[in-house]
């Protein structure tokens, strides 16, 4: 039985990395090459891109909104606070540049088309991170009625010692993207101004 050749996509911000990629891909007898303006007919897509800009995303969630086609991105930075626009992009694989090379892509686009995936750990911990965040806060939900959580009371707690994102973000275990979101939720829910005065209002409750 003849096995059915995998149809790719490659889409990137410079000639370069296209003849790059376009080339190593190309050239494997498991893989048709597709334009790019072909990726809806594609089993897997390659998006080559400096960093995740505001374009760059825009473009990829507009075309997640037309197929689920699953996305490799290689990307010359890659931040922790990435991944959940990675995830909602449907990239299933993420690639450094610097690591990304011709034997690698291929499996990242191999993994991705069997529905595997492939992240560097730091994404993967930031992913669970916000998994546990969201099973947390299914756990114990917020109040209504102007009460902390158990996060948020150690967030302020900590601020009110003086502690910037980043040490509370150490201090806890937490992502800096983390401590910001626990911060901005609670500022929002309870009307609350900015640092001093959230630190205000938890005092004044009792609450820290």
């Amino acid at each position: 039985m003849v096995r059915e050749r995998l149809r790719i996509a490659v889409q990137t911000a410079d000639q370069l990395s296209m003849a790059g990629l376009s080339s190593y891909l190309g050239d494997r007898p498991e893989i048709t090459l597709l334009a790019a303006e072909q990726r809806t007919q594609a089993d897997v897509v390659v998006v080559a891109a400096a960093r995740l800009t505001g374009e760059v995303v825009a473009g990829l969630r507009r075309a997640a909104a037309e197929t689920p086609t699953p996305v490799v991105l290689v990307l010359d930075e890659i931040g922790d606070v990435d991944v959940l626009t990675i995830v909602e992009c449907r990239a299933v694989a993420v690639l450094p540049r610097v690591a990304a090379t011709g034997d690698r892509v291929l499996r990242s686009v191999l993994a991705a088309a069997a529905g595997g995936g492939v992240m560097p750990p730091n994404l993967v911990a930031e992913l669970l991170e916000h998994v546990r965040r969201l099973q947390e806060e299914l756990v114990t939900p917020t109040a209504a009625d102007g009460r902390l959580t158990a996060r948020e009371v150690d967030v302020l707690r900590l601020m009110a010692d003086g502690m910037d994102t980043a040490e509370i973000a150490t201090e806890l275990s937490y992502s800096e993207r983390t401590v910001k979101n626990v911060f901005y939720a609670l500022t929002t829910r309870l009307n609350l101004r900015n640092r001093p005065h959230a630190v205000a209002y938890a005092l004044r409750k009792g609450m820290i």
